[in-house]
């Protein structure tokens, strides 16, 4: 990605527009809604990257491109690429191995496209992905610094694994399966080829233990932010709600073909936009 292909703030706001995240983050103080949608613009160009970025040898070259400008804004030279990541810096202190391991996790999907991983493995992609990113957003928020990292361990699985079990027959259209290989012999599924896998009859028996890792996370995590003062867990409440939506559709849908594609009801967004945002 070169340096004028990189979103600002305002252009990664736009880009978002449409999605929970960027409603959950709306509600922020003009200075940390500016922060998270710096760190959205940095998610989005690694994830460009390992999903749009040419061939194999580019992408990684993007993404060293990538760790080499972190590398550089925590020492104090030019930061090139992270420029716009800076006066966050400045302001929340983020931890820069949390950056680094967005991107090993983009990086993940570009060594090879996963297919049916082990337990251990998901975990680790899910910590990359999306709990490394909670663990930058909780300082934004003000969150306390133990709880804030608990909160990020159990909200960042949660939206992940609900995302993977949304976006399974998408996965499978670009080669990728992200449902555990356990969990695939446990059903006696010995093929774990994507396309044959999502054609199967019924999934239930494949899917049934994320839903309940997922289940187990959003209540860890709720009970976390109970805890909590008001102010500091509004946007993560608000996602953990619109994806807790997301979670309870596809339980009552389940994974029988044929599977009707999952969206946030806006209802429930709405309301706790209304609720978490106002009050």
């Amino acid at each position: 990605m070169t340096p004028a292909q990189i979103e600002t703030a305002e252009e990664a706001r736009l880009r978002a527009r449409k999605s929970s995240f960027y409603r959950a983050m709306a509600i922020l103080p003009r200075e940390k809604r500016d922060a998270m949608f710096e760190i959205y613009s940095f998610c989005r160009a690694v994830d460009d990257i390992a999903d749009e970025g040419g061939d194999r040898p580019t992408k990684l070259a993007g993404l060293d491109q990538w760790r080499r400008d972190i590398d550089a804004l925590y020492a104090g030279g030019p930061p090139g690429l992270a420029a716009g990541l800076a006066a966050p810096l400045r302001r929340f202190g983020f931890a820069r191995e949390d950056f680094l391991a967005v991107i090993d996790g983009m990086q993940m999907d570009v060594d090879a496209d996963i297919v049916a991983p082990d337990a251990q493995t998901l975990d680790l992609y899910c910590d990359r992905v999306a709990s490394a990113v909670g663990r930058l957003s909780v300082r934004v928020f003000g969150l306390p610094e133990a709880e804030g990292v608990a909160l990020a361990h159990h909200l960042g699985r949660a939206l992940q694994l609900t995302n993977i079990l949304r976006d399974i027959d998408e996965d499978a259209g670009i080669g990728r399966l992200y449902l555990p290989r356990e969990n695939l012999a446990n059903a006696g599924i010995a093929d774990s080829t994507p396309e044959k896998v999502v054609a199967l009859p019924n999934l239930d028996a494949v899917c049934a233990p994320l839903m309940a890792q997922a289940k187990q996370h959003f209540e860890r995590a709720d009970a976390i932010m109970a805890g909590q003062k008001r102010e500091t867990i509004r946007a993560p409440k608000i996602m953990s709600l619109a994806y807790g939506a997301i979670w309870r559709r596809l339980a009552a849908r389940g994974f029988a073909r044929p599977r009707a594609k999952i969206k946030t009801p806006k209802i429930v967004l709405l309301g706790a936009i209304l609720y978490y945002g106002i009050f």
